[in-house]
């Protein structure tokens, strides 16, 4: 059975699984669950991953969920290049650092940028309280200003001279605030710098073809269903 990777590219942690293995021709069978429809919801995907969130992967027998689990599954598996997780201890660190940071700001803050700009008002046709928006914000450029001078600081990478793990999913975070139509690389030269070598590391057809839907969210998402509207209703709270 080939390797099974179920992905919505709406989704920041389900582009870097797929930029990964793309990257590095990793065969895989690209398996579609789409967020906007409550396919994560649903009996068959459940049978996949309890958990009812993407990505996911199944090899043979065995089921994997969370991003960061996968992308390293993926790294031992097929043994790709030591750049992406160096056996160096202290460029491995670095990369760990990111890693174990981003869950509780760079993602959370990017996100709930999205759901407060997009999927709220657009899908599900609810006013957004400019307080909200306006803390979000800030704590979005928190976290930018952070990746800047902590994570970034005066190298090409996180983790050094070549593009690793931590530059990916860095990436993809960063790019959900701007498919909600913010620009967070305007004024920040050396974040706009960081974000061409990382594309060009990742190849830009790659990087651009990964990046479409979802810079086309703002004016593409439509009203949800009561379906699945109600799916999503718990979301709010979290945001709002």
């Amino acid at each position: 059975m080939a390797l099974e990777l179920y992905l919505d590219l709406f989704s920041q942690p389900c582009r870097s699984v797929y930029i990964f293995a793309k990257k590095n021709n990793i065969p895989f069978e690209f398996k579609t669950v789409s967020l906007m429809n409550g396919d994560q919801c649903g009996c068959e995907f459940q049978k996949i991953n309890l958990i009812k969130k993407v990505p996911a992967l199944r090899d043979g027998d065995f089921r994997l969920a969370e991003s960061i689990a996968i992308l390293l599954y993926l790294a031992d598996k097929f043994k790709t290049p030591d750049f992406w997780y160096p056996a160096d201890l202290q460029q491995r660190a670095r990369v760990n650092e990111y890693l174990s940071w981003q869950h509780s700001a760079m993602r959370l803050h990017g996100c709930r940028i999205f759901w407060l700009r997009v999927l709220i008002p657009k899908g599900l046709g609810m006013e957004v309280p400019q307080d909200k928006l306006d803390a979000a914000l800030e704590d979005l450029n928190n976290s930018l200003k952070l990746i800047e001078e902590k994570f970034i600081e005066d190298r090409p990478f996180i983790a050094g001279d070549n593009i690793s793990l931590a530059d990916l999913v860095a990436i993809v975070e960063i790019m959900q605030p701007v498919g909600a139509g913010l620009d967070v690389f305007d004024g920040r030269p050396k974040l706009s710098a960081w974000r061409d070598r990382v594309r060009a590391a990742i190849g830009t057809e790659l990087f651009d073809e990964v990046h479409q839907n979802v810079l086309g969210a703002k004016d593409n998402v439509k009203l949800m269903d009561a379906t699945t509207m109600a799916i999503f209703k718990p979301k709010i709270k979290l945001f709002m």
